[in-house]
C-alpha cells in the first residue's frame, strides 16, 4: 500500500472516531446549518468566481509577459482556471492531472508545453511564497490578540518549512541543465518500462528521449529568462497574494452566514494546512482528509466543535458544488471543441 493510501486509510479511521465521539456536536452542527443567513452566504458565489479569475491571472500574467495569450479574453482565462480546478478535484494526482490538462488546452492557443508547464510552476511557487507572507501576518495578528497557542505555532513552522523546502527543490532541479538531462533519461526509461509492463510488451515506446529533453530544455531556458528579468514575477506574486486572501475570505463569509465571526487569521492557517495535507489523499478533492484536518485545527484554535463542523461542511459543499457543476460543463465544452481523442 502506498504512502498516500495509508494516509487516506488513517484519515478515515480518525474520521470514524470523530463521528463516534463527537456525534452530539455533529447533531448541534446540523441544527446550526438551519440558521444560515442566505443573503450573506450568497456572497460566496461571486467571491468564488473572482477567486478563479485571480488564480488564472497568476499564470496568465506570466504568459502575457512572455508574449503569449495577447488576444485571449479575461473571461476565457477565468473559465480555463475553473476547468483546471475541476480536473485537479476529480483526478487526485497531486496536481499532475492539472499540469497535463492545462498544457493540452494552452497548446491550442500556441503556447508550448514547456512554457505552460513553467507558468504552472510559477503559479505554485508564487502561491507558496505569498502564503508564507500571509502566514507570517496571520501568526502576528494572533500573537497580538493573544489567540495563539503551541499547536498553531508548530503547525505554522511545519508549513513554512515544507513550502520553503519544496520551492527550493523545484528551483534546484530546474536551474541545472545537467540535472534536467538526468531526469529526462530516468523519466523516459521508467515510463516506457511501465507501459510495456501494463500492455504486456505490445507498446515498446511511448516517450522518446529527444522529445523529453526538448521539453526540459525549454523549461530551463524559461527559468534563465526569469532569473534575468525577475520583475516579471511581480504581477504573478501580487495575484497570488490576492488569491490566498480570497481563500480565507470565502471561509469567513460562510462562518459569518452561520452567525459566528471567526478570526480570518485562524481561518487562513486552517485552510493552508487542510489544503496541504489533502494533496496526499487518493480521493477526489481530498475528501475526508480536508474536512478532518480543518475541523480538528479550528477546534484546537478555540472554535466550538459544532461551529467548526457546520462551517467546514457548508464551505466545502458550496465550493465543490460550484467547482464540479460549472467545471464539468466547461470541461466538456472544451473536450468537444478540441476533440475527445486528442484529450
Amino acid at each position: 500500500m502506498s504512502f498516500r493510501s495509508w494516509v487516506t486509510l488513517i484519515t478515515f479511521i480518525l474520521l470514524g472516531l470523530l463521528v463516534f465521539f463527537g456525534w452530539h456536536e455533529i447533531a448541534k452542527a446540523w441544527n446550526l446549518l438551519g440558521t444560515v443567513n442566505i443573503w450573506i452566504w450568497l456572497i460566496f458565489i461571486p467571491a468564488q468566481l473572482v477567486s478563479y479569475f485571480t488564480t488564472g491571472e497568476i499564470m496568465y500574467s506570466y504568459l502575457r509577459s512572455r508574449g503569449n495569450l495577447q488576444t485571449m479574453s479575461r473571461l476565457t482565462m477565468t473559465r480555463i482556471a475553473l476547468e483546471l480546478n475541476f480536473v485537479n478535484h476529480i483526478l487526485p494526482s497531486g496536481g499532475a492531472a492539472g499540469f497535463s490538462y492545462l498544457s493540452w488546452v494552452l497548446k491550442r492557443h500556441d503556447v508550448s508545453v514547456g512554457r505552460s508547464t513553467m507558468a504552472q510552476i510559477v503559479r505554485f511557487v508564487m502561491t507558496f511564497a505569498s502564503f508564507v507572507v500571509l502566514l507570517a501576518i496571520s501568526v502576528t495578528v494572533l500573537l497580538f490578540d493573544h489567540a495563539i497557542n503551541q499547536a498553531i505555532t508548530i503547525i505554522s513552522l511545519i508549513l513554512v518549512a515544507s513550502i520553503v523546502g519544496g520551492t527550493a527543490l523545484i528551483i534546484y532541479v530546474v536551474s541545472s541543465k545537467r540535472r534536467l538531462t538526468i531526469i529526462s533519461s530516468w523519466l523516459t526509461r521508467i515510463t516506457n518500462k511501465l507501459v510495456r509492463f501494463v500492455t504486456g510488451g505490445k507498446k515498446r515506446q511511448v516517450l522518446r528521449l529527444a522529445t523529453v529533453e526538448n521539453f526540459f530544455e525549454e523549461l530551463h531556458l524559461d527559468y534563465l529568462e526569469i532569473r534575468r528579468e525577475k520583475r516579471i514575477l511581480v504581477r504573478p506574486f501580487v495575484w497570488a497574494l490576492v488569491t490566498n486572501a480570497l481563500d480565507a475570505m470565502l471561509l469567513y463569509v460562510v462562518f459569518l452566514a452561520l452567525g459566528h465571526s471567526v478570526s480570518p487569521a485562524t481561518l487562513f492557517i486552517s485552510f493552508g494546512l487542510s489544503s496541504f495535507v489533502s494533496v496526499l489523499s487518493v480521493l477526489p478533492g481530498g475528501a475526508g482528509i480536508y474536512e478532518t484536518v480543518m475541523i480538528a485545527f479550528l477546534a484546537s484554535a478555540g472554535v466550538s466543535s459544532e461551529v467548526a463542523i457546520a462551517g467546514t461542511l457548508l464551505s466545502r459543499a458550496t465550493l465543490l458544488t460550484g467547482t464540479v457543476v460549472f467545471g464539468y460543463v466547461f470541461y466538456q465544452l472544451t473536450i468537444n471543441k478540441y476533440g475527445r481523442n486528442t484529450a
